[in-house]
């Protein structure tokens, strides 16, 4: 059974492990999410109680719940009055389990058994850190939520993120990424999902020694305030900066187009869709981009779970290893 492990966060993993877990039987799945949110009710539990964020992870497991529907709208349920008002019951559950547990691994370990999860939810690190970005004009935000609904000028280019203090790989992530066949990165918020999880001490070396395939699904739109005027390149140059040159094999864009209704009601957001040219993808190292029609055809523009996830397992059979690396980027390795 050949290990596919999906590196994000947000809603982002939560399509991709929907359309994959189709695929159980054959592949052995593993989360690792991104524990960086600062926002909302998971912000609040985090700083309150010390848990981490809780709410990637939660999506994580109900995207890989074989529980009833029932079950999972219940630990999807967020509270609409009285004093739990905007509260998250499975946010709750998962704080509560760590309370009484004494330990959040051992919480998401146990709520996975509860769910009746197909595959594996990991944490990329168990230290609590902030993320932080330098804009172009030097100014620093600080606080995952501050960047992902900025305050500043949001078309002020991000610089670089960061993370404070410094964090460490939880051991079982790597284990993970160095077992991987393929390593499968976002979709997913391109600073405050993905990048957050090559902060990491550990986990970019481990993708750079690990032998699996490595598949980037490029965002569909950009985000006004994080990727304005991003294209797919751009976004690849930014992973590529955090992870170094060839890293990423096989680049998967979107060839379809949302409908005009779409295009309005994001365009009202300032947000696009992610343009793409193929000769300038190449020029990253990618052994092969791919182009398919992985959008579904809604009002809210989204991955389609199962179109994604079929276009991803049929780049994984075939050879097992991934291409053979140059010193590009030695400095990780």
């Amino acid at each position: 059974m050949k290990n596919l492990v999906i590196i994000g966060g947000g809603t982002g993993s939560y399509t991709i492990l929907r359309g994959l877990k189709a695929y159980t039987d054959q592949y052995s799945l593993t989360a690792i999410v991104s524990m960086m949110d600062s926002g909302g009710d998971t912000g609040r539990l985090r700083d309150e109680y010390g848990v981490l964020p809780p709410g990637d992870i939660r999506r994580c497991l109900i995207a890989l719940s074989e529980e009833t529907e029932l079950i999972k709208k219940l630990f999807q349920y967020r509270f609409s009055k009285g004093s739990l008002k905007g509260k998250n019951f499975g946010n709750i559950f998962l704080t509560a389990l760590s309370e009484i547990i004494g330990s959040n691994e051992q919480a998401i370990k146990e709520t996975g058994k509860i769910l009746k999860i197909k595959g594996k939810v990991l944490p990329v690190t168990l230290d609590k850190v902030d993320l932080c970005a330098e804009l172009e004009d030097g100014s620093i935000v600080r606080g995952e939520t501050n960047i992902d609904i900025p305050k500043h000028n949001p078309e002020l280019q991000i610089k670089r993120v960061f993370l404070n203090p410094k964090a460490k790989a939880y051991p079982d992530a790597v284990e993970a990424i160095l077992k991987a066949d393929a390593i499968i990165i976002g979709p997913g918020d391109l600073y405050t999902s993905i990048i957050p999880n090559f902060l990491v001490a550990g986990i970019p070396k481990a993708i750079c020694k690990s032998e699996a395939k490595k598949i980037y699904v490029c965002n569909l739109m950009t985000k006004y305030g994080e990727t304005h005027g991003y294209s797919a390149s751009d976004h690849l140059k930014a992973i590529t900066h955090y992870l170094g040159r060839s890293s990423i094999n096989y680049i998967i864009v979107n060839n379809s187009k949302p409908s005009i209704k779409a295009l309005r009601e994001y365009a009202n957001e300032k947000s696009f869709p992610i343009s793409y040219n193929v000769d300038e993808l190449y020029s990253f190292g990618v052994k092969k981009v791919v182009e398919a029609n992985v959008m579904n055809k809604q009002l809210l523009i989204r991955h389609n779970p199962e179109r994604i996830a079929e276009v991803i397992i049929g780049l994984v059979p075939g050879e097992t290893s991934a291409l053979k690396y140059s010193g590009s980027y030695h400095h990780y390795c």
